[in-house]
C-alpha cells in the first residue's frame, strides 16, 4: 500500500508574480525530499503549474509534511488530496510522474472533493481530504480522518497573525511558552493567550489523532 498526495495551489490563475510562486514552491519540495527521504516512495515535484504530486510508503510524517508546505507557502492557499491503495506501474524514485494506480485515483478523488466543497461553502471548506479506492470497509474510518481534517481547518480560520505565528513557533520548535516568548519579543502571558485563544490543545490533539488514525489505516489494508 502507498501513499499518494497531490498538491494543488486555490486560485492560482489570481496570484499576480505566479513564476516566484512555482519557484518557491519547487525549492519546498525539494527540501521535503530531503527531510523526509525514508518515507518518500517517489519525490516530490510540481507536475503543472499549479499542480503537484509525490508518493510515501509510510503513513508517519504526512501532516507534517502538509504543514511544512503549507507554512513555507503562506500566505498561498494549497489543497491536499491523500490517496490511500496500490500503485499498478513502476515507481521511479526521482519522481512521480508517470506511476498509476488505485492510490493515484483515490487522491484524484479527494481533490475533486474538495473542489466540490469549496463552491458549496464558498472556499470555507476543508483543505485537506483523504480517500482510497476498493476499501469500503473501512469508509467509516475514512470519514473519521476527513471529519478531523474539517475541525483542523475550522481552527485555522479562527487564527489572526498573532496566534498562526505563535501555534507555527510552538509547533516547529516543540520549546516552552517562556522559550517562544523570548524568540518572539514578548511575554509568557501573551503566549499563553494567543495559544488558548487560537485552540492550540485542540488543534494539536487533532493532529496527533489523524496520525494515529492513518497508520490504523495502513495496518488494517496489510
Amino acid at each position: 500500500m502507498y501513499i499518494v498526495i497531490i498538491g494543488d495551489i486555490r486560485d492560482s490563475k489570481k496570484i499576480q508574480d505566479r513564476f516566484t510562486v512555482q519557484k518557491t514552491l519547487k525549492s519546498i519540495l525539494e527540501e521535503i525530499n530531503i527531510i523526509y527521504q525514508n518515507d518518500i516512495a517517489a519525490n516530490f515535484l510540481i507536475t503543472l503549474g499549479d499542480e503537484f504530486q509525490g508518493i510515501l510508503s509510510l503513513p508517519n510524517h504526512i501532516m507534517e509534511i502538509i504543514h511544512y508546505i503549507k507554512k513555507h507557502m503562506y500566505p498561498v492557499s494549497i489543497r491536499f488530496g491523500i490517496g490511500f491503495g496500490d500503485i499498478s506501474t513502476d515507481i521511479n524514485m526521482d519522481a512521480a510522474i508517470g506511476a498509476d494506480g488505485p492510490a493515484f485515483y483515490a487522491a484524484r478523488n479527494a481533490i475533486n472533493s474538495l473542489h466540490d466543497s469549496e463552491r458549496k461553502l464558498k472556499g470555507r471548506s476543508s483543505d485537506v481530504k483523504i480517500d482510497f479506492y476498493n476499501m469500503d470497509d473501512r469508509f467509516l474510518l475514512k470519514e473519521s480522518v476527513n471529519a478531523l481534517l474539517s475541525l483542523t481547518k475550522i481552527i485555522e480560520y479562527g487564527w489572526n497573525e498573532n496566534q498562526r505565528r505563535t501555534v507555527w513557533e510552538m509547533m516547529d520548535t516543540g520549546e516552552t511558552q517562556e522559550v517562544c516568548a523570548k524568540k518572539m519579543n514578548t511575554t509568557q502571558p501573551t503566549i499563553a493567550r494567543r495559544l488558548s485563544d487560537a485552540n492550540y490543545l485542540v488543534y494539536i490533539d487533532t493532529l496527533e489523532l489523524i496520525k494515529k488514525e492513518m497508520e490504523r489505516l495502513m495496518e488494517l489494508y496489510d
